[in-house]
This record gives C-alpha cells, sequence and structure tokens, in this order.
C-alpha cells in the first residue's frame, strides 16, 4: 500500500494504491459525501481485488484531505476527480471509474469525458431520502460506458426495485442499508452482505473487454 498526493484545482487529493502484482486494471473508486475511504465496501474491495490483478485506487476528495466535514457542491467534487485522474491512468491500464454514494455520482457524471473503461456504482444515491421526485437517474443512465451498481436492499436513498430499466447491471445486497449494514436479526451476515459487494465486482470487473 501506498500514498500519493494529487495537487487538483479544488485542493490537494489523496490516492491510497493497492497494488496487483501483474494488473489488468484499475479500480479507482471515492467516497461518499458523510464518509472516507474506510467505508466497510472500500476496504473490502482493497482487500480482495488485488489478488485478481486489479489494481484498486482509493481516492480521497481535496475536502476530506483538508479536514472538512461537509462535502462541497457536485461541480466541485467533479473538479477534484478530473484532477486526480491523469495519476489514476499513469500505470497505463484501462482505470474503472467508481464510488460510493456522491463518489458514484461524480463517477457516472465524468466517465465518458474521462475515457473510463466502466463505472461500478456502490449505493448510488438515486434520490435523497423520502424524496423520490428529486431523481438523480439521469446521472447514472448517462453514464456511457458498461456499468455496474451495487444497491442495498433497503436503502433509504434508492431500493434496488425503484431503479429505472436502463443499460446497465443491478446487484442487490439483500437487507443492506446505504452503507451495506445489515441488521443483526437479518438472515445475512455482515461478511456475507460485504462479500456480496466484492464477489459482484470481481465477476464484472472479468466480463470487461
Amino acid at each position: 500500500m501506498t500514498t500519493e498526493i494529487i495537487g487538483t484545482d479544488a485542493g490537494d487529493a489523496r490516492i491510497t494504491w493497492h497494488r496487483a502484482k501483474k494488473a489488468r486494471l484499475v479500480l479507482a473508486a471515492s467516497h461518499g459525501a458523510g464518509g472516507g475511504i474506510g467505508a466497510r465496501d472500500l476496504v473490502a474491495l482493497a482487500e480482495v481485488l488485488p489478488a485478481h490483478g486489479v489494481t484498486v485506487a482509493l481516492v480521497e476528495q481535496p475536502w476530506r484531505v483538508a479536514g472538512k466535514k461537509v462535502a462541497p457542491a457536485p461541480k466541485t467534487l467533479d473538479v477534484g476527480w478530473r484532477g486526480v485522474w491523469p495519476a489514476l491512468a499513469a500505470p497505463g491500464l484501462p482505470v474503472i471509474s467508481g464510488g460510493r454514494s456522491a463518489g458514484a455520482r461524480v463517477a457516472c457524471r465524468t466517465a465518458v469525458e474521462l475515457g473510463a473503461h466502466a463505472v461500478l456504482a456502490l449505493s448510488f444515491p438515486l434520490h435523497p431520502p423520502g424524496r423520490p421526485e428529486k431523481s438523480r437517474a439521469e446521472e447514472l443512465l448517462g453514464a456511457g460506458v458498461p456499468t455496474l451498481v451495487v444497491q442495498g436492499g433497503n436503502d433509504p436513498f434508492g431500493s434496488p426495485e425503484e431503479f429505472p430499466a436502463g443499460d446497465y447491471e443491478l446487484v442487490e445486497v439483500p437487507y443492506g442499508d446505504h452503507g451495506f449494514a445489515v441488521a443483526k436479526r437479518a438472515p445475512l451476515g455482515q461478511d456475507e452482505a460485504v462479500a456480496i459487494v466484492t464477489d459482484a465486482a470481481l465477476k464484472w470487473a472479468g466480463s470487461l473487454g
């Protein structure tokens, strides 16, 4: 594991690299608006994927690096993501643009512009909780590259059945909330829930041309 500070027009971002010995892809993944790269799904991807030929680059947006507690506007998040992209592409491998929640939105909005190979959207916030009329489906449907959505069955930002038909794959984590946490009474254990995320990502990454 190595870290790298990247200057962007939104401030300094940080990449934490988890490198595969024989990499064929890079998965670049950023965090949501309410957390960092310590999220259980991001940690699990960084632990599992490198052994399967996928280098994982966990990206901390400038606002997190600066110690701020509130994420800036979406346009500023996009600026930060654009700024780190050359470093993500530097290994010369196809880059999957990914993230959880707000990071998934960034990945979708910028995929075509940046030349992303594909998009991995973890816990895509289809709408604010309790506000289904405030749909962000257009961002997801406009990604323009192969896209995998992994969504908790109980995600208040959009459950799997709320997602519109479109040119993307969707995998459900049963009983999972927005952070893929499952209640202790659920028939699915926490480790099993996280394994659904990593297994889905591995299978999908292996199918990409």
